[in-house]
């Protein structure tokens, strides 16, 4: 389950924005966003993430476990 806040958070501290980032992927921020809410991004799209972010552990973020 992707943790978005922390994804969110990330993005900020790099100095991006969310359109930004949808625009690096190639997708739009409308795209970028209900992907976000839905927790879903293909493989391709979270390399990408990964390597424009500079992700050193990207499992907390795209596998996060969910907290019942």
């Amino acid at each position: 389950m992707l943790a978005a806040d922390k994804l969110k958070k990330v993005i900020l501290e790099r100095g991006y924005s969310q359109a930004e980032i949808a625009r690096k992927l190639g997708i739009t921020p409308k795209t970028f966003y209900k992907k976000m809410k839905k927790g879903v991004f293909l493989s391709n799209e979270i390399e990408a993430i990964i390597e424009i972010l500079e992700l050193e552990n990207p499992f907390d973020i795209f596998f996060a476990s969910q907290v019942s």
